[in-house]
């Protein structure tokens, strides 16, 4: 089947009523079609219905001879047949045939070496207004010769039939590889537009020698790079929009053999509790141009009530990069100098920032620990702990192992520094102990960056075996060792080898890993 001929046909009985309309124009039709309201400051604020996460349960890789062999399959990577792709795509196109639908034309990719052209089909004014605002936008110069490689069409009002299509539920995201579609539908959450072309790049990326990773990355004024990897929630983009630092993007990237570069135009942040005072720069790119999903309006005043979670936790916001005041356009560096990996613990067990040999950073990547926070995920209510594989497993088409390989090789040779930061909680685990505070994490990761960290003194933790600094500037010396803070010392022993038999149990199914990287994790006696 010739994809490309049946979107020409598509265009030609049905053209679009715009390709790459002017933000401005894109929310005059989603005020219009009442598909958003706008608050205070502009911003449009639209919700997501059912779905106010991403559905993982719900996303395939069409299972095509020509990639079937390099498909790591499994839970995540679902394979679907071409049959049930292909129907699902026809009734896809004959959908939009009876729909005002929105094309944007664009890039993946921030440096021009590896930029991957895409287009983007919406039925939804604001999904449209959506992605222009996180993936590249062109020039005019580039929009005349613009020939997209992955072409993605999303129907979030056509919904799929599990019974006759074969789906789980009526939401749908569909990969082929080999024919260089996506097709989205049954769910509005636009998070999945963006994770379908970071899943793209995943497998693309490697093919060229570039890590792709699901990190936050900024740089200091002397070319600094730092990368901040981490699942959602656990403080990307947080900690990456740091005022004295340039931030290069908050939530994917790629490693060439050049240095770094953003795949995004635009951020994708979290707003549950957001607030002017801790998190300025977030605060003020909520704005005309950017849009809320699921945030609670005053219904008199139009201001957002960002403590409101009656939809959901995983309130977001979508802007491009440059409403970030510092941003760095284009939004690309040198290879990074320190790497940190960030976890939400909710058993508050681990230190709030500890240094990693390399062989503990590669057993730590390839785990990849947090608290599955509420909200992220479509059915989950309350933090959970969850391994997922490079920080980033659900949209990780190829084997573990080339990204974790591709990781270690590009530490070796640029001589980084990796630490592990906590960003959950403190004092005990959720619901007795205390989330740590952001203004100590961020005196953390600034003494990782500057440098100070390398002239403290370490020791061990006697479980986990990473080094646990014995000062930080800025921050309360009792608090770098999560046992003092904990009232019942022998309540935290427990729940501290109960999650080190976690972290062994997750690491059974590495099989091929050398055994250094194997006994750099946790130690139970």
């Amino acid at each position: 089947m010739d994809t490309s001929s049946h979107v020409d046909r598509l265009f030609a009985i049905k053209p679009p009523a715009g390709r790459n309309l002017p933000v401005s124009k894109l929310v005059e039709i989603a005020l219009a079609r009442q598909e958003g309201v706008l608050t205070d400051t502009g911003a449009l604020c639209c919700t997501t219905g059912n779905y106010t996460g991403r559905s993982p349960n719900d996303r395939y890789i069409v299972d095509e001879a020509s990639v079937h062999s390099q498909i790591a399959w499994g839970n995540v990577n679902k394979p679907i047949s071409l049959e049930i792709f292909d129907r699902l795509y026809q009734r896809a196109l004959e959908y939009l045939e009876t729909k005002d639908y929105f094309v944007f034309d664009g890039f993946a990719g921030a440096d021009e070496k590896y930029s991957m052209p895409l287009r983007v089909i919406n039925e939804y004014a604001w999904h449209n207004i959506f992605v222009q605002q996180l993936f590249i936008r062109p020039t005019s110069q580039q929009l005349e010769v613009h020939q997209p490689e992955f072409t993605m069409i999303c129907t979030p009002g056509l919904k799929a039939d599990p019974e006759s299509d074969g789906t789980n539920s009526e939401a749908y995201i569909i990969l082929s590889l080999e024919k260089k579609i996506i097709i989205l539908g049954g769910t509005e959450y636009a998070g999945e537009m963006k994770k379908s072309i970071f899943s793209v790049l995943n497998y693309l990326m490697p093919l060229r020698e570039v890590l792709p990773m699901h990190c936050s990355a900024n740089v200091g004024a002397d070319g600094d790079a730092a990368l901040f990897f981490g699942l959602s929630g656990t403080g990307k983009t947080t900690l990456s929009a740091d005022p004295e630092r340039s931030l290069i993007g908050d939530d994917e990237h790629g490693w060439s053999g050049n240095g770094i570069f953003n795949f995004e135009g635009g951020c994708y942040a979290k707003c549950i509790d957001l607030s002017q005072e801790k998190e300025p720069q977030i605060w003020k790119a909520i704005r005309f141009g950017t849009v809320i999903e699921n945030v609670i309006l005053n219904s008199d005043s139009r201001v957002p009530d960002f403590t409101d979670n009656s939809l959901t936790e995983n309130t977001r916001a979508g802007y491009p990069v440059n409403y970030i005041d510092n941003a760095l356009i284009p939004s690309l560096a040198g290879h990074p100098r320190v790497v940190v990996f960030l976890t939400a613990d909710a058993f508050g067990v681990l230190p709030p920032i500890s240094k990693l040999t390399k062989e503990q950073a590669m057993y730590h990547f390839l785990s990849g620990y947090t608290s599955k926070l509420a909200g992220t995920e479509r059915g989950v209510t309350e933090p959970q702990v969850t391994f997922s594989t490079c920080f980033g497993e659900p949209f990780l088409p190829l084997s573990p192992a080339v990204y974790a390989n591709m990781l270690g090789k590009r530490i070796d040779e640029h001589k980084a520094r990796v630490y592990l930061v906590n960003t959950g909680w403190s004092g005990g685990p959720y619901g007795v102990g205390k989330r740590m505070n952001l203004t100590y994490t961020r005196a953390m990761i600034t003494a990782a960056l500057n440098g100070e960290l390398e002239k403290v003194h370490y020791h061990a933790d006697p479980v986990f075996g990473i080094l646990i600094p014995e000062e930080v500037n800025g921050v309360p010396a009792e608090i770098l060792t999560p046992r003092n803070t904990w009232d019942d010392t022998e309540a935290y022993d427990k729940t501290a080898r109960s999650l080190a038999e976690s972290f062994r149990h997750n690491f059974e199914k590495f099989v091929d890993v050398s055994a250094d990287i194997r006994s750099a994790g946790p130690s139970i006696t």
